[in-house]
Order: C-alpha cells, then structure tokens, then sequence
C-alpha cells in the first residue's frame, strides 16, 4: 500500500546575483481561503459549517489505484518574477473537463500563498509576477473534475515550496 510520505529537499538558488533558497516538501495538506490567514491543514480542520471545501467535499483514491505523486518548483524568472513548476505522476490535468464528472486520474489543481487561494492551474507552469520580501509558502492541492480535494488515506495530495524573498529582491 503507498503511504504519501513527506520528502524534504533544499536548493539554493543563484539568479541575477540573489540569493533565493527553495525548500520544497510533498505533504498531504488543502484548503481554501476563509477571508483569514490559515495553512491548508488549518483550513481542512476548520470545517465552519461548509465542510472546509466549499462544497466541493473530497475524493479518496481507493485502495490498489496508484496515488497522484507531485512535487512543486519555483524558479525566479530571468526577467521579474517567479515560474512555478507542478510535475504530477499518476494524475493528468483535464481543464476541458472541468464541472464535468469526477475521476480520480484527472482534474485541475488549487494554488495558495501562505494559506490564501490564489487560483486554479490547468497546466504544469504558472506565472507569479511578483513576491514581496520574507518567507513565503506556495501550495498546490490536486482537485477532481467537480473540485473535490483528492485524498488518500484521509490525507489530501498536495505539495508545498517555501520561498524566501531578500529585502534585495523585492523587485522580483
């Protein structure tokens, strides 16, 4: 039986002269933005009523089905910026499908900044325009065709990188 375990990795980054380090973690967290600042784990415990997603419930890859696996990059762009990479195995995004019935093979994935959603992505790259200075964590939580969050094992699949942002690379 796959167990989704979190994996640890750092990478330093050098781009234009700055610094930027890159700690990127596969953890099984999702949510949605509640008007407040909370982390996606946060954000599945709180149900407020409305069961934590919206309406949107969830959908649990079933024993034998092999789990969605993805890991998250961010990149600073060569010109302002940041490029956020999502590599997803055993999961495909379909936006041609979206609202349409749910498989657990297939769908669109949800990115959060430090907790707050941000959009949907229908594909592997995003763009971010920019980031402010300091710590921040972008998230991406896989989500089926009707937007219930995937989960296994009563986890949902998600991957999560942490950015740090120097005061001298506020322009990025």
């Amino acid at each position: 039986m796959h167990r989704f375990i979190a994996n640890l990795t750092t990478t330093t980054l050098l781009t234009a002269g700055l610094g930027v380090t890159v700690v990127a973690s596969v953890q099984a967290d999702t949510g949605h933005h509640h008007g407040q600042e909370h982390s996606p784990t946060e954000e599945m415990q709180h149900e407020g009523g409305h069961g934590g997603h919206h309406g949107h419930g969830m959908l649990e890859i079933s024993d034998g089905q092999p789990v969605p696996l993805l890991v998250v990059d961010v990149f600073p762009d060569r010109v302002s910026g940041w490029n956020l990479q999502v590599q997803i195995e055993n999961w495909e995004f379909a936006p041609e499908r979206v609202n349409e019935n749910s498989v657990a093979t297939e769908g669109h994935a949800h990115l959060y900044l430090n907790g707050e959603k941000l959009t949907r992505l229908y594909s592997e790259w995003y763009y971010i325009p920019s980031l402010p200075p300091g710590e921040h964590v972008l998230t991406v939580g896989l989500n089926a065709n009707r937007h219930e969050a995937l989960m296994h094992n009563g986890e949902p699949i998600e991957a999560s990188v942490k950015v740090t942002v120097p005061e001298t690379a506020s322009a990025m």
